[in-house]
């Protein structure tokens, strides 16, 4: 049943007070839902990491177990090494480890990690088994990669350096995660890869995103989210409806759990958590 599998959340390092009121009004309702934990993102080259940090202790404290995003471009092994000792010295026991993005005005200095795998095997050699690290999988491959083969090879090489656990990029075709979990199993690999989901509440925000991040919103969809124009209700109420469906889908076949990427916000993901009966 879906009550047994475990949720997890994302937050995002607010901007200023305002937003971080409103990330605890969110995190406090989401909490209902009973996530396994929660992760926040980060910024590379220094645009959000110390948000990163004090987003996790505000987490912290609100009871969550928190898990920090943290990315390699553009950054030592001095620096990682540092925050790692850090996160350790808070008792944080979950990181989730990426590449990141090389920030606009770095040029070409991508740091001395320039892949996730290289992150993940700096963590292991660092900190040995502290971290359960946290990994990205790509159903509809990642934007940057050459082939779906060289694609599976760069996750592979990711659990290879000591990755626990995988999180995908969100996608709204559940058979590209079922396609992605058997090539995956087929090389051998059997770590829990659980789907990311993004609730649905403004199309052109879910366009922008989908553009940036490789992640295909399927015509059908896609025509009737446009065809709802500015009606902002319809679109949540008919988001709600298509995520469950997704969410229980993936659930019903073997997914070890859904992880919600909520964007500071709680009423989409609650909506979708009440369908399933998670709260």
């Amino acid at each position: 049943m879906s009550q047994k599998k475990a949720i997890s959340l994302e937050f995002f390092p607010p901007r200023d007070i305002a937003a971080q009121e409103k990330l605890v009004r969110s995190a406090k309702q989401l909490l209902a839902l009973h996530p396994s934990y929660v992760s926040v993102t980060f910024g590379a080259g220094g645009s959000t990491r110390s948000g990163t940090a004090e987003t996790v202790r505000l987490l912290q404290n609100l009871g969550c177990d928190a898990a920090p995003h943290l990315s390699c471009i553009g950054s030592t092994r001095a620096v990682l090494a540092d925050i790692l000792d850090t996160y350790r010295q808070q008792g944080i026991r979950r990181i989730v480890a990426l590449r990141g993005d090389l920030p606009s005005g770095m040029g070409g200095d991508q740091g001395e990690l320039h892949y996730a795998s290289d992150l993940v095997a700096f963590i292991r050699q660092h900190s040995g088994d502290w971290f359960h690290i946290e990994v990205a999988g790509y159903p509809e491959m990642h934007p940057q990669a050459s082939s779906a083969e060289a694609d599976l090879e760069h996750f592979g090489n990711k659990v290879k350096a000591g990755a626990n656990s995988a999180i995908t990029q969100y996608f709204f075709n559940a058979d590209a995660y079922f396609d992605f979990v058997g090539r995956v199993r087929a090389k051998g690999i059997d770590i829990p890869i659980v789907p990311g989901i993004m609730p649905i509440t403004n199309y052109a925000q879910l366009a922008r995103f989908s553009n940036m991040c490789g992640a295909e919103i399927p015509r059908w969809l896609r025509l009737r989210l446009v065809d709802y124009g500015d009606d902002k209700a319809s679109i949540r109420a008919f988001g709600v409806d298509v995520i469950t469906k997704l969410s229980q889908d993936l659930l019903d076949n073997g997914a070890p759990g859904l992880h919600f990427y909520t964007l500071n916000n709680a009423e989409a993901t609650m909506a979708v958590g009440q369908q399933l009966r998670l709260d």
